[in-house]
């Protein structure tokens, strides 16, 4: 039987598809797959194991702690390490294109979350060691993968990349107006008050548009002030902009996929996806279809 593709399966790009028969297919279907019992313990067990690595950088980043647990957080990352470097290897070995896969955004997210370790033992002296010490950061690469087994990661990429047109179009305005009043405070405040130049002037539209407020630089004139706070209430209606964007685009995708040809949810009882919106009972299982699944 064919199996269904679930929500994660249509979201993957074309370097993640694996053969069609063998143990490559069948290790495949646990590593890729989200519609079998195997597949969805697997995809749990590795955001577990993401999720503890990152914690065992982030403690021994901690003086204290890295130097009191110096030998069991040394363990526990090579551990990690290797976990990580099976699941890559496993998963060059079960796609069509390993190549392709391997130099797509999450095979290079693979690959550098396991490579400054590997790295750091080619490294001799302990000069050049301390300077590979910034490698070890990249494994915080590592919370990328997650993207691969939450929904709503999926959802917010595909609603920035339909709104795209829309943000840089306004992203131009803003940036229309930070160099229009940067450079009206360069003229009004001048050098002796801190605006050295026009991308300095810049540099504070900037801060004060977004309402961050370093303090770093700030106008002294009557005038300067006048625009200043012309700014800051500016801000505030352009922070909404965006997100007003984005979260349209979002709500007009959730109509789309609840009335539109196909859905997206998956069968809570075998996990296979991809019915018909007004179908009450799952194609392969004849389980009852959650509420938002049986609904026209």
């Amino acid at each position: 039987m064919k199996r269904a593709r679930g929500a994660r399966d249509a979201f993957y790009p074309v370097e993640c598809a694996g053969p069609e028969g063998g143990w490559r297919s069948r290790v495949h279907e646990v590593i890729f797959g989200i519609d079998t019992p195997a597949g969805r313990a697997f995809d749990i067990a590795l955001v577990a194991a993401i999720l503890l690595s990152i914690l065992v950088v982030i403690l021994d980043s901690v003086p204290s702690i890295g130097s009191a647990y110096a030998g069991v957080l040394y363990g526990l990352e090579w551990f990690f390490t290797v976990l990580f470097t099976v699941e890559y290897v496993a998963r060059l070995l079960t796609v069509r294109r390993p190549l392709r896969y391997a130099l797509s955004f999450y095979g290079v997210i693979d690959l550098l979350s396991v490579m400054p370790t590997y790295v750091s033992l080619l490294v001799p002296g302990s000069e050049a060691l301390l300077d590979i010490r910034i490698l070890r950061l990249l494994r915080v690469f590592r919370i990328f993968k997650l993207t691969l087994y939450i929904e709503e990661y999926t959802r917010l990429a595909e609603a920035l990349a339909a709104s795209r047109r829309k943000i840089m179009v306004f992203l131009s305005v803003v940036l229309m107006a930070v160099l229009i009043l940067g450079t009206v405070m360069y003229v009004v405040e001048g050098p002796e008050h801190g605006y050295t130049s026009i991308p300095v002037a810049m540099y504070w539209a900037i801060v004060t548009m977004t309402t961050v407020g370093y303090g770093d630089i700030t106008p002294h004139t009557p005038l300067g002030k006048a625009i200043a706070s012309f700014m800051m209430l500016l801000g505030w209606g352009i922070l909404a902009v965006p997100t007003g964007i984005v979260t349209a685009e979002m709500t007009a995708r959730r109509v789309d996929r609840r009335h539109g040809t196909r859905s997206v949810l998956a069968c809570e009882e075998c996990g296979s996806g991809g019915h018909d919106p007004g179908a009450r009972f799952c194609k392969d299982c004849g389980a009852a279809l959650p509420a938002p699944l049986a609904q026209d």
